[in-house]
């Protein structure tokens, strides 16, 4: 039997790095597609780096070739304050990708979506809702804009495409620049910081959860042209995780209600996980201490 060939678009990333992590074990052929190279600390030997801007429709013919079975789009520009580069590295990308690849012989191809999607739609949100919307933030409209293309091209040619609905992933390896991360180098460093109030309330979900719900994702046609939230339903009060974090580790002051809360922030974000459960036969396995802990001991470790 041939290896199985996957493509993950934003490869260097977070996510990407796991992602291609678990399918080099499994003895898949990785192919990673980004603009900037890996951080040394994710740099994995036998995946393919390929660099290019999927925005860039003549390069991505260029660069590619046609001949994976799998495609998960993970692109993206991070920073979203750069309304130009994030309609086109989000919306015209993944039109770029999807198009590319329509007439080839891919078994899925998933595209990773945002909670974003649903606008100010009351949680727990549900996959059923994304219609009704009105958004205002470039990343929203081009997220959302990319899962209305993607389902169209189910409905017109049959493409295999599974939208899965991302919330709040975390744990090792990621970016110092999402809550828990920042809090936890915070609190190691014995720091006074800056906080939101905390009120809000927010889904988090580990990382190895993630993966093995885009895996399941791969393996199952029944969720073909399908939008399915993933998180763990249950949502926490961003207080209460600095707070245990910050226990855990036995160290750090945070200041609550020194940061403004944004005029449009939305204060609970939460899914309903019933369609994954029900068509993936997937749940979240690792309880939040658990994964909070493994996060802890790898920053812990980083930095000593």
């Amino acid at each position: 039997m041939s290896k199985k060939e996957i493509l993950i678009t934003g490869g260097t990333g977070f996510i990407g790095y796991h992602l291609s992590k678990k399918c080099l074990e499994l003895g898949w052929s990785v192919s990673s597609l980004s603009t900037k190279k890996p951080k040394n600390l994710r740099k994995l030997k036998k995946v393919k780096y390929i660099f290019c801007d999927i925005s860039n429709k003549k390069n991505l013919k260029k660069k590619l070739s046609l001949n994976f079975d799998y495609i998960v789009n993970l692109a993206g520009y991070v920073d979203h304050s750069n309304k130009e580069k994030t309609l086109k590295s989000h919306y015209f990308g993944c039109k770029n990708l999807s198009s590319l690849f329509l007439n080839s012989k891919i078994k899925k191809f998933i595209q990773i979506g945002s909670s974003i999607e649903y606008g100010k739609i009351q949680s727990p949100q549900k996959e059923n809702e994304f219609s009704k919307i009105n958004l205002n933030s470039v990343y929203g409209k081009a997220k959302l804009s990319s899962t209305n293309f993607l389902l169209d091209l189910n409905k017109k040619y049959s493409f295999p495409v599974t939208v899965l609905r991302l919330y709040l992933v975390y744990g090792p390896y990621q970016e110092a620049n999402r809550v828990i991360p920042i809090t936890i180098l915070k609190a190691l460093k014995k720091q006074k910081f800056a906080c939101s109030s905390g009120k809000q309330y927010r889904d988090f979900l580990y990382i190895d959860d993630l993966i093995s719900a885009i895996l399941k994702t791969i393996k199952n046609k029944k969720v073909d042209g399908k939008v399915l939230n993933i998180g763990s339903g249950k949502p926490r009060k961003i207080k209460q995780v600095i707070t245990k974090i910050c226990k855990v580790i036995g160290s750090g002051k945070p200041v609550f209600g020194k940061i403004q809360l944004r005029k449009d922030e939305i204060l609970s974000l939460y899914p309903s996980i019933t369609m994954a459960k029900k068509l993936l036969k997937w749940k979240p396995k690792i309880p939040f201490n658990k994964g909070l802990n493994r996060t802890i001991k790898f920053f812990k470790n980083l930095n000593e």
